[in-house]
């Protein structure tokens, strides 16, 4: 009797949590505010931290002493945030940039720590500039790489950040796609290509010419990673000879790969972690149901040991580390937090919380982001992560369907604010890796090409159709929505499915494949004869791609739209969006096309209240939307 009654207790308990686990309804802008903290770095000489906070709901740089913990606002912009992809300079500076959206243009200053002083060093209209590296041995010195003297290339350029002097370091000649600069920023390796066919390039120094030692074309992949430290060896990712990508060692002087340092035969190696005292690849990470990391240095692992016992349940990485490596910026996340940053200090063992990217979101609130797998109607299995929203119900749920951009990227597991916002409002959201995503293999991979509107397509509606078989969506309550390519996706599905969808939501989306390709920036004409072998040619495969073009099918559009655009966003052709719009609201009544054009937003929405628009406008579309059909 009384073990009937502790089953029966139980039971009532697990309801009672069931019914508590209803989700409180979390306010929009605490899903999409500007972060509190983020991209933390710290100092070459391990003295100082940096970080980016809001200031009148613009990035700013923060710098905090690790001698007496003091915090200072260094900077205080509030027309343009400060990006996320500073860098720490080896004379104690810190190099920056702004993205002037108003004016298409980009600025670069250059932050000195011992007088907060910040000094404008590059600013340039219509050109796009990114930092490449650093240099120990000239710590005034980094090396850019920016589009000036030719819009349809980047060339390499020696800043010297104290007096602003720019000099050329290499131009490029037409065809180099991507560089690889060495621990000092040297560049030894350069990737060419025409698109179709790739060579890997190397020089043992700065004063001879470079020479081919790799060929491939573009769907085998040599991505060179660091040099070794014993003779010209570097390491590199390649799935040469492979389908899964494996970190391998390479001899720069004749291409010839000399060993497979690690190899997961279920998927590609992605990322990793470089030693550049060491001069060693210390582990290798990919992305299977989970993130998952295999070591290859003892003395790190014995760090993530210790962090992993300190963090349980987070996924844990280092996200920065002073030149001695003794003091590390860790970054912890998972599917339901959005991520805290910590230090922890080699030499004493100590670990110490620094901050949270939103410290108003409490964990328990959200939802669990669950891997998922189907057969696709030709066999083809297809991965992806289904999410619920809180509560006992699990079958004959409304869904939100979100498939990603690319079409040639990834959905990986991790926290995704706008999945934990739709969940929180009642939605299960579900997510594809639909064939021709990355991280699966070249078969996989090169299985998308040429079927961004055939089997791509189909493999996401097989995935709908899977949920409504296995009862978790409710047939009469399903909604797509996407960015890009993703956005493409929901345009094509309420075209060519419409029984399936009650409506969709597009932001940033791709309608027209042929001004897609022919408007593309300068920078990307080197990628139009890959683009063209992956997705089509507007020549030859033009039949194919006005078929699917969202613009020439207006007329099969009859679900209500809801659509996101920034006019300052380099692939969108605005003209033509507006003409689309045009012609959906004549045939389907304004009521059911609703569209917002931000004149001052790129392709994501950056400022706060753009945002907190969008994503209540998003709500009350989804909850006038997703009734029962008639």
């Amino acid at each position: 009797m009384l073990k009937h009654l502790r089953i029966f207790l139980f039971v009532l308990m697990a309801a009672l949590g069931a019914c508590k686990q209803h989700a409180r309804q979390i306010a929009i802008i605490d899903f999409f505010k500007t972060p509190e903290k983020v991209a933390y770095r710290i100092s070459p000489d391990g003295k100082y931290l940096s970080y980016l906070k809001p200031f009148k709901d613009k990035q700013n740089i923060f710098i905090q002493s690790l001698a007496d913990g003091k915090v200072q606002m260094a900077t205080s912009f509030t027309d343009y945030s400060v990006r996320g992809d500073y860098y720490w300079t080896y004379n104690n500076g810190i190099v920056f940039l702004q993205d002037n959206i108003a004016s298409d243009e980009i600025k670069m200053f250059a932050l000195d720590i011992s007088t907060l002083k910040t000094t404008l060093i590059i600013s340039q209209k219509k050109v796009r500039i990114a930092i490449l590296g650093r240099d120990r041995h000239e710590p005034d010195i980094i090396t850019v790489r920016m589009n000036q003297r030719d819009p349809a290339n980047f060339d390499i350029y020696r800043l010297n950040i104290k007096t602003g002097e720019l000099k050329p370091y290499l131009i490029n000649p037409g065809n180099i796609t991507q560089w690889y600069p060495d621990a000092n920023g040297k560049i030894r390796l350069v990737r060419v290509s025409d698109g179709v066919d790739e060579s890997i390039l190397y020089r043992p120094n700065d004063d001879t010419p470079f020479k081919r030692i790799i060929a491939n074309n573009f769907k085998t992949s040599v991505r060179p990673i660091a040099f070794t430290g014993e003779k010209n060896y570097f390491y590199a990712l390649s799935n040469v000879n492979r389908d899964k990508s494996a970190l391998v060692e390479i001899n720069a002087e004749d291409g010839k790969e000399r060993k497979v340092i690690f190899a997961n035969d279920n998927a590609d190696i992605q990322s990793w972690d470089y030693s550049k005292n060491t001069h060693k690849i210390e582990l290798v990470s990919w992305d299977a149901a989970k993130p998952q990391t295999h070591y290859l240095d003892p003395d790190i692992k014995s760090i993530y040991d210790k962090l992993n016992a300190e963090l349980k349940g987070n996924e844990v990485d280092i996200a920065d580390r002073d030149s001695a490596e003794n003091k590390f910026i860790v970054f912890t996340y998972t599917d339901r937090n959005p991520g805290s940053y910590y230090l922890f200090e080699r030499s004493t063992g100590k670990l110490s919380k620094l901050g949270d990217i939103n410290p108003d979101l409490k964990q328990e609130e959200l939802c669990t982001m669950q891997p998922i797998s189907y057969k696709a109607s030709d066999g083809l299995v297809i991965n992806g992560y289904l999410t619920l929203p809180l509560g006992a119900k699990t079958t004959n749920l409304p869904v939100v369907v979100m498939p990603h951009d690319g079409p040639f990227l990834h959905t990986g597991w991790g926290y995704n604010p706008e999945v934990q916002f739709l969940a929180n409002r009642g939605y299960a959201v579900f997510q594809v890796n639909y064939r021709g995503s990355t991280g699966f293999g070249k078969a996989f991979h090169s299985a998308g090409f040429k079927e961004v509107g055939g089997k791509i397509q189909q493999d996401i509606t097989d995935g709908v159709n899977w949920l409504i078989a296995n009862k978790t969506a409710d047939p009469n309550k399903i909604a797509i929505f996407g960015g890009g390519f993703g956005g493409f996706s929901a345009l094509y599905g309420v075209s060519f499915h419409p029984k399936l969808y009650n409506c969709a939501i597009v932001q940033h989306g791709l309608i027209n494949f042929f001004t897609y390709i022919k408007d593309a920036p300068p920078f990307f004409k080197p990628m139009v004869q890959m683009t063209y072998e992956r997705v089509g040619n507007p020549e030859t495969d033009a039949s194919q791609l006005r078929a699917i073009s969202p613009v020439f099918n207006t007329d099969k559009i009859r679900a209500p739209l809801l659509i996101f655009q920034g006019a300052r966003d380099d692939r969108a052709n605005i003209s033509e969006l507006n003409q689309f719009v045009r012609e959906l609201r004549k045939q389907n009544g304004s009521d059911k096309v609703k569209y917002f054009l931000k004149p001052m937003e790129r392709t994501t929405f950056r400022n706060q209240a753009n945002r907190t628009e969008m994503y209540t406008e998003i709500e009350k579309f989804l909850d006038e939307n997703m009734r029962v059909k008639q």
